[in-house]
């Protein structure tokens, strides 16, 4: 048989399925205003259960898993559908419209109060002044004082690193939003040019240890690679780093950290721009309490806990994809004291100043295990 003319019978079946579809939709819709009507869940596990079961065995042995495969994705969009007929209260939604209403016409302040990790030079505080002209910062030695200062209202604000380009997440930053009650109000990607930095460049003694943070180590991976000699010890923050070198009496002490801190703590830059990558980035994000949202807001964070059973991750996936939300990343983590089971994070663009997108907030905090919006913010 001619490709044509088999294209042509698929052709003629898809215009059937189309029909069949639609017509299944339909029983959809009645299905859920009965359910209304009764106050019972959208979700049947026995129902749809009982009908693979069916629909596997109709199929025989060889179509069974694809057949399991479409079953799945028609039960999603089916009750994704439903959900949207429901007409349900959400304090969510409530929340966010409030949100957007408090902050309209606005962007985040000139002068603030801004808690940082590390101290005077650190990468987060030249973050921080990009985001805030005139910032008032407190420094804290961990990434959790900064959680804690915006949680107990010390600062209005706080700024974390959250992503690298080159070395990824900040896993613990990851880790402790579970622990934190904060939204996102903002982000700021910064570029980062690593520099290895000691009192003295002329010194002629070779350099037997170089200090920095974790991540600016990451970072530099290759240039370490080709100095096995030199043994690397990690410290709270290249600025606190910077200004151990500078302080301490040690000939064959070097930092990697910024130039602005080779500026701030006397030191002499050894050499420049020691990356990985030339367009080595980081993207820090700015915390608060209250929930900000501003008309330039263009991406959403979330974070999600899902029931731990097949198709519940695709469930989310399609359900963004239905809504035409441009996925940016997903992140998965370990959830403490839950073998196997991983807390999502998810990064989309989108408003939800869009009424369908606000909507969808509200779909996906009732059908998940655990929703956590983190906030609507815009990113420079």
């Amino acid at each position: 048989m001619a490709l044509q003319e088999i294209r042509n019978r698929i052709d003629a079946i898809d215009d059937e399925l189309v029909q069949l579809f639609a017509r299944r939709m339909d029983c959809s819709r009645e299905v859920a205003l009965a359910k209304q009507q009764s106050a019972r869940p959208i979700r049947d596990h026995a129902r749809e259960r009982a009908i693979v079961n069916r629909v596997t065995a109709a199929a025989g042995d060889e179509l069974a898993p694809y057949v399991r495969a479409l079953y799945a994705q028609i039960f999603d969009l089916s009750r994704s559908y439903q959900s949207a007929l429901w007409e349900r209260h959400s304090p969510l939604v409530d929340e966010i419209s409030a949100a957007i209403e408090g902050t309209e016409g606005r962007r985040l302040p000139e002068h603030a109060l801004v808690a940082c990790q590390g101290t005077e030079g650190a990468y987060g505080q030249q973050a921080c002044e990009r985001l805030f002209p005139y910032p008032d910062i407190l420094y804290f030695d961990r990434f959790d004082g900064v959680f804690n200062a915006v949680e107990k209202g010390m600062c209005r604000y706080g700024i974390l690193p959250i992503e690298n380009s080159t070395a990824g997440s900040v896993t613990q930053v990851y880790d402790l939003m579970e622990r934190h009650h904060f939204y996102i109000v903002g982000a700021q990607k910064l570029r980062i040019d690593h520099r290895l930095m000691r009192k003295n460049a002329a010194c002629p003694t070779p350099i037997a240890e170089i200090v920095s943070h974790e991540q600016a180590l990451r970072q530099c991976s290759r240039f370490l690679a080709a100095h096995p000699e030199i043994k690397t010890t990690v410290m709270e923050n290249t600025a606190v780093a910077a200004q151990y070198v500078a302080d301490s009496d040690r000939d064959d002490l070097a930092v990697i950290a910024s130039r602005a801190c080779a500026d701030l703590y006397g030191l002499a830059v050894v050499e420049d721009d020691i990356s990985d990558s030339a367009n080595n980035y980081t993207r820090f994000i700015c915390i608060s309490r209250k929930m900000e949202i501003y008309p330039q807001a263009r991406k959403i964070s979330l974070m999600l806990n899902l029931a731990h059973e097949p198709g519940t991750l695709n469930a989310v996936v399609s359900r963004l994809a239905i809504a035409g939300v441009n996925l940016l990343k997903l992140e998965s983590r370990p959830i403490p004291g839950r073998e196997f089971e991983f807390r999502f994070f998810f990064d989309m663009t989108a408003s939800v100043a869009d009424p369908d997108i606000l909507r969808l907030m509200g779909e996906l905090e009732a059908h998940c295990e655990r929703f956590t919006f983190l906030g609507c913010y815009d990113e420079q």
